[in-house]
């Protein structure tokens, strides 16, 4: 539980928008594991089966609680301290210590990923996070969310690319062809 508790309660919280439905499905799906651990007959990595059991877990509550709730990522909690700059796509990459500015445009971007993801459809959105936030193989996603491991591709293809749509729209990362004008 020690070791796992962290990334159960962010995937719960990420999964249920909401930090107290996120203690309590954390504190579920330990209990789960807790009982179905004879059941669990390694042909996965223990680390794959917690999370298609929290994935679960979290999605049935979901499906009770239709609400849409504010997703709180985990940059914005670590504050302006964090080592972490997003990219236009997504991806953190280290940086030194920010200035005034880059901290209001890191800010900015954030909020606008945040946004862009948010209007994802679920699927979706919980495929992308489980590769780009937890850093799950394809075929780790495949398993999680028992599906097929080219449908996780397409579902990311897709996703990327309406993330990428909807920041370019706006005006959150350059157009790809834009350009400064040479004259």
């Amino acid at each position: 539980m020690e070791r796992y508790q962290g990334r159960v309660y962010r995937l719960a919280l990420r999964i249920l928008r909401d930090e107290d439905q996120a203690r309590d499905a954390s504190q579920d799906a330990f209990l789960k594991v807790y009982a179905s651990l004879s059941r669990f007959e390694g042909r996965s990595s223990f680390y794959t089966w917690l999370y298609r059991l929290v994935m679960n877990l979290c999605l049935d509550l979901k499906r009770k609680d239709r609400s849409d709730r504010h997703v709180e990522w985990k940059e914005e909690r670590l504050g302006p301290d964090s080592a972490h700059e997003p990219t236009s796509a997504g991806m953190l990459r280290a940086s030194g210590p920010p200035g005034p500015g880059q901290e209001l445009e890191r800010a900015e971007l954030r909020a606008a990923l945040a946004a862009a993801v948010s209007e994802l459809p679920e699927e979706a959105r919980a495929t992308l996070l489980l590769r780009e936030v937890d850093g799950l193989s394809y075929a780790e996603i495949a398993e999680v969310l028992e599906i097929p491991k080219g449908t996780v591709m397409s579902r990311l293809h897709h996703a990327r690319r309406r993330v990428r749509e909807v920041l370019e729209a706006n005006g959150a990362v350059p157009e790809p062809d834009a350009g400064e004008d040479p004259t």
